[in-house]
């Protein structure tokens, strides 16, 4: 197996790139430009937006009412034609502005970018577009540039690279020249650096290995281009029920007609055949018409946005509006550790004094001479610092003793203007220390603090009680034990200590012969809400998965904490999980809690293995790394201060970046598809009851109890805002109780069904009756207190459709005032129909009295009375059984 590049000494990477430490030539730059092209992130073509326009009229329900509203315009009925048509156009508009907006993850990385590169060409060093770089080129770096191009470094100065938008984590990298022998991920790297990234600390020089999609940010970019984006469960269910439901129409349309047909070829009709069989068409036309919600998608649309305004309370911004159900569905979130599950922030979480003493005393004049010494140090030797209006600018790592300070009410610019730096020894990764020099109690001290293990092995005394003493191998065997200690718990220390010395200037030998004073341990700690929001997933069913690019120990010592890691589950490196066969993989999955310095690959293979299990998963990240995990998974978390990259590819964006967040938003999230599901059930319901009024007069040789403008009226107008009003519903007292439901479930699961074909017969019963009672009169009349009875059932429906287990009654009859309004602005709108000159048009004659609404609205409340007893008889004979259950087991 071919060596990879960090595997490689510079010397083979000179030699494998024909280039030298001076960069390369004009001519043999151009050269290299021509046959390899332009350093930047190529993308392929995208789809036109009428492309995608026409796309949304592929669904099998649109074509059947565009088939519809095709025939009515060419059977004069303009007004109907039109409607259909601009619900249609609305929808369609409205999925292509989602489209576009969701294109912009490959535009993000683009911007990335570095605009500049300070490049050798000819052993001559200038500015050049970091567009034109080539492979082979040498770039200088400086604190503050963003890198152009991969590459091996040549030269290091204390070089520190913030490399968080591909491996997730928040510490700079420190640099180094030594090759690696073993396989590591990006994070471990250390001789590499990468495009996009950025030089927080030092200088550097490398050779470009790789220029645009060959980069590291360039795979990412394939990998998004690559990746399909999931339909939800919500949209997987109303395209497969689109489907059903079309065939089912037209096949109910088609024997409609050659009933009718049939009965006009044996029986005669009104003796003229054309205008018969043009009312039987009509009349099957007009069975579609009643059977198609119109309103549905739109219906769907607003139950979403209600359920995006309520996620954005909860810090959940939605960026596709069916994320907000898809979240409901989630049985699987993996989601990153630093910033998420962590407060991203660095934190002195205990200290170690030879002496054995813990004193936090928030009085500094109470502190020992032993704590005072410790914290001294910590602060001078120390480059971080705090701004007046309290941005915090350097490393986490020293940021963390700052805090530390001001939480025990010690102001660290007190101690910097009473000990001023004289002169210092900067740190680097070679030597891993950095010191200080300051005038403190009348000598000149000399501050270092490091790496634990090197500090204690420059050390040759030690400070206990305020007294300098030889430091004896029982001492350095007691530090030794306490660091190890430290590092189980996934900490992370530094060792403090001192020398007096006399003012000169320093070289790096004064770095011997020091007194030991003591050892602090830090970490990014879990936010205090995270464990309690895992426990509420692991009630809901839902498994949360840790993916980090933080180091294995770390990661599991922080999951173990918060309860993501408990007994018998699985840690895996990236490096690990590519050891595994898929088959291997399939098998542990779902013990393995924790992945540690993943790849951006490793990311999509693990959500793409839990999606082949059949589940949703909801994938957290905030870095370019996590770009095309966020777009391959279910629905893509993206942290609110994370990468426009990461943002471009997900559906959702948490602006506190905090995982409670995203546990509340999916209680959210299971009450939107809890509301759709009623909304949904109303419409059907009232449109099989209609269907069922239709049917009847078929067979029965009666009139048609509905014009199509009446039909039109009632699911357009008198339907949405009922259907709107259910989709404000509170959330059921279980909804986080209950296991995620199965993303392979109909609309119509459960008892929803049952639901709909009872409450279906009893809005057709109704209607049959009305229709018969007007008929004794006229058939005008008939077809007048049809209609008006189905708009009173359909309307007064809204009530039981509240809830499938719970009477309007019980649930609160004015805890969702939306209901009530509906139901008033809807017997509005029906009164509309009744006046003078616009009766005409709805086809209600002038016989049409009080009395018929009066017996239309009795049937009506007959109707929803008997929906709402039968819950209270189902649920009774449910007690009895459990009471008899209950009784069996006792017995």
């Amino acid at each position: 197996m071919s060596k990879k590049t960090y595997q490689q000494s510079t010397d083979e990477i000179m030699l494998q790139v024909g280039s030298q430490f001076n960069g390369l030539s004009e001519k043999e730059a151009s050269k290299r430009l021509e046959e390899n092209g332009l350093n930047q992130l190529k993308e392929k073509p995208k789809k036109s937006s009428f492309q995608l326009f026409i796309e949304t009229f592929k669904d099998a329900m649109v074509i059947i009412l565009l088939i519809v509203a095709v025939i009515q315009l060419l059977m004069g009925a303009h007004i109907e034609s039109i409607v259909i048509f601009a619900v249609l156009l609305l929808n369609s508009f409205v999925s292509v502005i989602q489209t576009k907006k969701a294109e912009g993850s490959l535009d993000a990385l683009k911007s990335l970018s570095a605009p500049d590169a300070n490049v050798f060409r000819e052993g001559k060093e200038k500015v050049i577009l970091a567009k034109e770089l080539v492979v082979g080129d040498v770039v200088l770096l400086e604190a503050g540039d963003y890198i152009p191009a991969d590459g091996r470094l040549l030269e290091v100065g204390s070089l520190k690279v913030d490399e968080g938008m591909l491996t997730g984590e928040s510490v700079p990298v420190e640099k180094s020249l030594a090759s690696i022998n073993k396989t590591v991920p990006i994070g471990d790297q250390n001789n590499m650096v990468f495009s996009g990234t950025i030089v927080t600390y030092g200088r550097g020089r490398f050779i470009v290995t790789a220029t645009g999609n060959d980069t590291e940010i360039g795979q990412v970019a394939d990998l998004l281009e690559g990746t399909v984006e999931q339909k939800t469960p919500l949209q997987r269910g109303l395209d497969s029920f689109s489907k059903k439901l079309s065939l089912a129409i037209l096949a109910l349309s088609l024997v409609i007609l050659g009933v009718q047909i049939f009965r006009i070829l044996v029986h005669g009709g009104s003796g003229d055949m054309t205008t018969d069989l043009l009312n039987a068409f009509m009349f099957a036309v007009a069975v579609a018409v009643a059977a198609i919600p119109e309103a549905l998608q739109s219906i769907v649309t607003i139950v979403l946005s209600i359920g995006t305004k309520n996620m954005a309370k909860k810090q959940a911004i939605i960026r596709q509006l069916p994320a907000v159900e898809t979240l409901g569905a989630t049985s699987v979130v993996c989601t990153d550790k630093t910033g998420t599950l962590t407060q991203n922030k660095m934190t002195v979480m205990a200290y170690y004094l030879p002496n054995d003493k813990e004193e936090e005393a928030t009085d500094p004049n109470k502190w020992t001479s032993d704590f005072k010494q410790l914290m001294t140090i910590s602060l001078l030797a120390n480059d971080a610092a705090i701004t007046e209006k309290g941005e915090k600018i350097g490393d986490p790592t020293e940021i963390a003793f700052l805090d530390y300070s001001e939480k025990l009410t010690q102001p660290y610019r007190e101690i910097r203007e009473l000990y001023p730096r004289l002169q210092e020894l900067p740190f680097d990764s070679d030597r891993k220390l950095m010191s200080t020099l300051h005038y403190m109690n009348e000598e000149h001290l000399l501050l270092t603090k490091g790496g634990p293990d090197i500090v204690l092995e420059r050390s040759n005394r030690i400070l206990v009680d305020g007294k300098v003493k030889s430091l004896t191998e029982d001492m350095r065997m007691k530090i030794q034990e306490k660091n190890e200690a430290f590092s189980n718990r996934a900490l992370r220390v530094l060792a403090f200590a001192y020398r007096p010395l006399e003012n000169r200037s320093l070289v790096l030998e004064d770095e011997q012969e020091l007194i030991f004073v003591g050892l602090m341990a830090m970490i990014d700690p879990p936010r205090e809400e995270v464990k309690q929001a895992v426990s509420d997933a692991r009630d809901a069913g839902i498994k949360t998965v840790m993916i980090t690019g933080d180091h294995k120990t770390t990661a599991v010592a922080i999951a173990k904490e918060i309860g993501i890691s408990t007994e018998g589950d699985l840690a895996f490196t990236g490096v690990e999980l590519d050891a595994l066969s898929e088959e291997e993989l399939k098998e542990n999955l779902e013990r393995i809690s924790v992945y540690a310095r993943v790849s951006p690959e490793n990311k999509i293979r693990i959500v793409r293995a839990w999606q082949e299990k059949g589940h949703i998963s909801a994938m957290t990240g905030d870095g370019v790394n996590d770009a095309p995990a966020l777009k391959q998974a279910d629905i893509g978390i993206a942290m609110g201060t994370g990468t426009d990259v990461a943002k471009d590819a997900s559906a959702m964006i948490l602006t506190d970046d905090n995982f409670a967040s995203i546990i509340s938003a999916v209680k959210v999230g299971r009450n939107v598809f809890d509301n759709i599901k009623k909304a949904i059930a109303y419409l059907f319901a009232g449109n099989l009851g209609a269907i069922i009024a239709i049917l009847f007069a078929l067979l029965m040789g009666w009139d048609n109890p509905f014009t199509a403008l009446q039909l039109l009226f009632i699911n357009l107008v008198n339907d949405s805002l009922p259907a709107i009003a259910l989709g404000m519903e509170k959330a059921e007292p279980t909804i986080m109780k209950r296991v995620p439901r199965n993303p392979n479930e109909g609309i119509f699961s459960g008892n929803t069904l049952t639901s709909v074909t009872y409450r279906g017969l009893l809005i057709g019963l109704a209607v049959i009756v009305a229709q018969y009672l007007g008929m004794s009169q006229s058939p005008e009349l008939g077809v007048a207190m049809a209609f008006s009875t189905l708009i009173w059932s359909r309307t007064l429906q809204t009530l039981p459709a509240r809830s499938n287990s719970q009477t309007a009654l019980k649930a609160g009859l004015f805890s969702n005032k939306m209901v009530m309004i509906a139901i008033l602005v809807c017997s509005s709108l029906y009164g509309i129909t009744l006046i003078p000159g616009v009766r005409q048009i709805f086809s209600i004659p002038t016989n049409f009295s009080l009395t018929e609404i009066i017996i239309s609205v009795a049937l009506a409340i007959s109707a929803t009375v008997l929906m709402e007893v039968t819950k209270l008889g189902i649920k009774a004979v449910k007690r009895i059984n459990q009471k008899t259950q209950v009784d069996l087991i006792n017995d």
